[in-house]
């Protein structure tokens, strides 16, 4: 992409989110906009993608950067949008405790208005299109923040598990970052070849079943019962 479709495509988001529901509404920043203290404090409340990824920087995603990024925030913190980050937009539902079905609501709300004005790319063999290709199909990551600390100590039993729930273990800060004090952020590893529903239940199904791993862990005092074992798999 060139400077100036950075910058086009900022104004269609721009104009698209004027017509959110009132629960949506918002402020929409350029990120050149933003001083250094307001960028930290959203980056480390995970509002905010971190600037200029090495992986994104060689895949030539940074391309003039800051042209065209911008961050969009609804009062209540519960709904964001990254505007050329990545992908041209990155739509985020969030909120604090465990209710999917509340966050899913609002995502599929908020994409059915953005829908509305802003074209998504969709193939028919593929499914959506993104910059990433392990996003390819639904293109919808649903994870949560959870804290896991015997299970998060113990990599090969925790990688097992992850594989055996077709999820994905990352840190809280994102793709590459290491875990902080036990707590991870798990998601659906499959966006292709299933429908969305299937995926967040996939991560839903997931979750679960590594805490009562973890609380497995923590009666035997980090050995796993045959049991239980046989329950996980």
């Amino acid at each position: 992409m060139q400077e100036d479709q950075y910058e086009e495509i900022y104004e269609k988001v721009r104009t698209a989110l004027q017509d959110l529901p009132e629960e949506l509404q918002g402020e929409l920043h350029l990120l050149e906009a933003l001083d250094a203290s307001r960028k930290l404090e959203l980056t480390e409340g995970h509002y905010l993608f971190k600037e200029c990824d090495r992986f994104l920087d060689e895949a030539q995603a940074n391309r003039f950067f800051p042209a065209g990024r911008a961050i969009f925030l609804n009062e209540a913190k519960t709904f964001v949008v990254w505007v050329n980050e990545e992908d041209h937009l990155r739509i985020i539902s969030m909120q604090d405790g465990a209710d999917i079905a509340q966050v899913y609501q609002r995502f599929i709300t908020a994409l059915e208005t953005l829908g509305n004005q802003i074209p998504f790319q969709r193939d028919e063999r593929l499914g959506y299109l993104t910059f990433c290709p392990t996003n390819l199909g639904t293109a919808i990551r649903a994870s949560v923040h959870i804290r896991l600390p015997k299970l998060g100590s113990d990599k090969t039993r925790l990688e097992e598990a992850a594989a055996t729930h077709k999820l994905q273990i990352r840190g809280v800060h994102g793709e590459h970052t290491d875990t902080d004090d036990g707590v991870l952020d798990v998601s659906n590893k499959r966006r292709l070849g299933l429908t969305e529903i299937e995926a967040v239940k996939e991560m839903v199904d997931g979750v679960k079943a590594l805490i009562e791993l973890e609380k497995e862990l923590e009666a035997g005092g980090g050995e796993v019962t045959e049991e239980a074992a046989a329950a996980e798999e």
